[in-house]
């Protein structure tokens, strides 16, 4: 919950919604996967507005109190923290300073809701969170999270007031939309000129949607309203979950505390499999949208829910009452119709959104996400040049997926990345494929065991990644499998999202000169290696209990000659322009990452499938046709745009300047939308002016080894 509520506001702003994809990208590369899952759905990310939309009505705050669970799980928290940490730091008053801002900052990343005075009364305690946490004493959590809710409630009461009144856009003001540059209000005058400029903003935006007068008044009633009705909604799973994780977040950004339902959630990402009705759900309006039915599911066997369709009443079984979903947390929503294969679940549904309500009884199952998993394609590809026209396979990897109970259980079938990949290659040469793309660009990582193995279907043996420890022992592990699935050109395609395993992949695919990197400047830069102690096991000795689970960081990793990939990333060996590029979302972009450094080369072979003088050609041939080209030229343009706005601190609030700018932002919506799809669609290529490009190269590299007689046949 607090992942979601944390963006709420800046989503008007074009290079804010950038902001957001990118957090949550984030998000995903911090739990090590790139799956959004809630068992037997599909999350669709809610933009902030649909999280801050809300009634108009304000519904009092429950009493929250601290479950007798979550001391224990504080001082368990705070046990393992110092022992396993790659930096063996203790939980001390730095981390404890460090907690306190990157907790008031989840819950008010904007600065609109504390006064600073709030500030200055809880840094008072900026040294103490280590001592408390440390005796399971949670009492200040609950203190600043119980004075943000009496914040929110005045802040909604001063929206809804201002709201009645009329606004002058043709006054020249701004205001501030960069975070970093926000000052909390000092006065109740302060706080209620924040908040004018607020709306105005939130109207000029609406109006520049079509929404003007009362109904663009009513939406802003209503998106306030259910805002403050969210946050007093919040369960001490979840605070607990934002404060200990502002704990450990104070150690680098990726070690995190999971809450029982997030382990819950976690574990169905690395298995691929849940039981469900398979749909992709968002919230819009208070409301639970079908976004999309996955193929091959429950619903989509079914037959009669489809796209649009708004579901808003969940029962369970055949009879008995329905529960009325609408305002309803989407989170909660899915608790409601997730449930065990083979039992039925009924959703009073209105088609198109419009209309009667119509009960659909839909029968759970077991849904086997194979979107998320590894899919290959073949492209038969034209030589730009004229020259013989190619085979080309493309693989696209989401993520490096492992079904770890499985494996454990040796289980004949278990499910993993690694096998996927193989069996989709085995498809590939027997077609007669003439060479391989695979695509990394939106994979967060997952499994390291799985980055190994997949690394050793494409070199003959040897060590794939260096692992250093917290006492700054080094350890190599290895490919120790001889042969190799694929001996033939290959082209790994990254970007800025790439992080973690896949930087163990392309980084040792590039020191072995085995094959060709492409994509942006650099991957994300994650060069961490975590691991997730479950405390349930960790209390009782069994998993019988769920407590949650401790992701900490306890290892840094290195590729085999010696480079970490922390802060720096894998570099591209062919650079293609993007947006994503310039997208704050790399490591360096995130608080108190830990640091870049090297270790001695691990001894490896070297293939001969990367010579200098064909690199080079291959970038020249690349930047001739890019320049050219004019979709590159027009993503050049719109890229410098994106870039001069993101920077921007303020933004005028006059209405002719405010809409002119924004038709210069809606410019850009085309490549925003199509990376947003390209996250959450099951295309496996998309063919456009960019993979063609990337076709193009590997088509010169193909072309190129031929020639110096270096492409082995398989």
């Amino acid at each position: 919950m607090a992942s979601r509520l944390q963006q709420y506001t800046k989503t008007e702003d074009m290079a804010a919604r950038h902001s957001m994809l990118g957090n949550r990208w984030l998000a995903t590369i911090a739990h090590g996967v790139l799956l959004t899952v809630i068992a037997g759905l599909f999350l669709v990310g809610s933009s902030a507005a649909s999280v801050a939309q809300g009634g108009a009505d304000q519904a009092p705050a429950k009493v929250l109190k601290p479950a007798a669970n979550d001391r224990i799980v504080a001082r368990l928290i705070a046990q393992l923290m110092p022992k396993n940490h790659i930096s063996a730091k203790g939980l001390d008053d730095t981390i404890s300073q460090r907690a306190l801002a990157l907790f008031t900052k989840s819950l008010d990343p904007l600065k609109l809701y504390f006064y600073q005075s709030d500030i200055d009364e809880f840094n008072r305690n900026a040294s103490q969170i280590d001592d408390m946490v440390q005796k399971g004493d949670l009492s200040l959590a609950y203190k600043i999270f119980g004075r943000f809710i009496q914040r929110v409630d005045e802040r909604v009461a001063v929206a809804q007031e201002l709201l009645d009144g009329d606004f002058d856009f043709s006054k020249d003001e701004t205001i501030v939309v960069d975070p970093e540059a926000a000052k909390y209000a000092k006065t109740p005058a302060d706080a209620k000129d924040r908040w004018r400029r607020q709306i105005k903003y939130a109207l000029l935006d609406l109006k520049d949607e079509g929404k003007v007068g009362d109904e663009a008044v009513d939406t802003l009633r209503r998106r306030y309203g259910r805002y403050a009705r969210r946050w007093k909604q919040t369960d001490s799973d979840d605070l607990l979950e934002m404060f200990l994780t502002s704990v450990t977040n104070g150690y680098d950004p990726h070690s995190t505390y999971m809450s029982p339902s997030t382990l819950e959630d976690f574990q169905i990402q690395m298995s691929l499999n849940l039981d469900g009705i398979g749909a992709q759900l968002r919230e819009k309006d208070g409301n639970t949208v079908v976004s999309r039915v996955i193929p091959g599911g429950a619903a989509a066997k079914h037959g009669k829910l489809k796209s649009d369709d708004v579901i808003v009443t969940v029962g369970q079984g055949k009879s008995g009452e329905s529960v009325d979903i609408v305002e309803m947390p989407l989170s909660d929503v899915v608790d409601l119709i997730r449930g065990k294969a083979g039992t039925t679940v009924r959703l009073g549904v209105k088609p198109g959104g419009v209309g009667n309500v119509e009960e659909y009884q839909i029968v759970r199952a077991t849904i086997a996400l194979e979107e998320s998993a590894a899919r290959g394609e073949i492209i038969e590809h034209k030589n730009p040049d004229g020259g013989k026209d190619l085979k080309i396979g493309y693989i696209n990897l989401p993520s490096f997926y492992l079904d770890m109970d499985a494996a454990r259980r040796d289980e004949r079938d278990y499910r993993s990345s690694t096998r996927d990949v193989r069996r989709i290659i085995n498809d590939f040469k027997a077609k007669g494929v003439d060479g391989i793309v695979l695509d990394l660009s939106k994979n967060g990582g997952g499994s390291l065991t799985e980055a190994i193995n997949l690394t050793g279907l494409f070199i003959d043996s040897g060590p794939v990644v260096q692992v250093k420890n917290s006492d700054g022992s080094v350890q190599a592990y290895s490919d120790e499998n001889s042969g190799t699935a694929w001996n033939g050109p290959l082209g790994v395609l990254t970007s800025k999202f790439s992080a973690s395993a896949s930087e163990i992949f392309a980084g040792a695919i590039q020191d072995y000169k085995r094959g060709i990197v492409i994509g942006d400047p650099a991957t994300h830069g994650k060069g961490t290696v975590q691991t997730l102690m479950n405390l349930g096991q960790r209390l009782f000795g069994n998993n019988r209990q769920n407590y949650g689970a401790l992701k900490v960081t306890l290892q840094q990793f290195y590729l085999p000659d010696g480079e970490s990939t922390q802060l720096k990333g894998v570099l591209s060996d062919i650079i293609l322009p993007s947006l994503t590029s310039k997208m704050d979302v790399g490591e360096g972009d995130l608080k108190y990452a830990l640091e870049h450094d090297t270790v001695p080369v691990a001894r490896h072979n070297l293939y001969s499938m990367v010579p200098n003088n064909l690199l080079d050609q291959l970038r020249k041939k690349s930047a001739a046709r890019v320049e050219q080209d004019e979709e590159f030229t027009d993503l050049l343009r719109r890229v410098e745009l994106y870039v001069t706005q993101k920077d921007q601190e303020a933004v005028s609030l006059e209405e002719e300047a405010f809409l002119a700018r924004r038709k210069e932002l809606d410019s850009q919506k085309e490549e925003e939308e199509e990376l947003e799809q390209q996250i959450e669609d099951a295309v496996i290529f998309r063919d456009n002016y960019y993979n063609t490009e990337v076709m193009n190269i590997m088509a010169d590299y193909i072309d190129g080894l031929r020639k110096e007689n270096l492409a082995v046949a398989n």
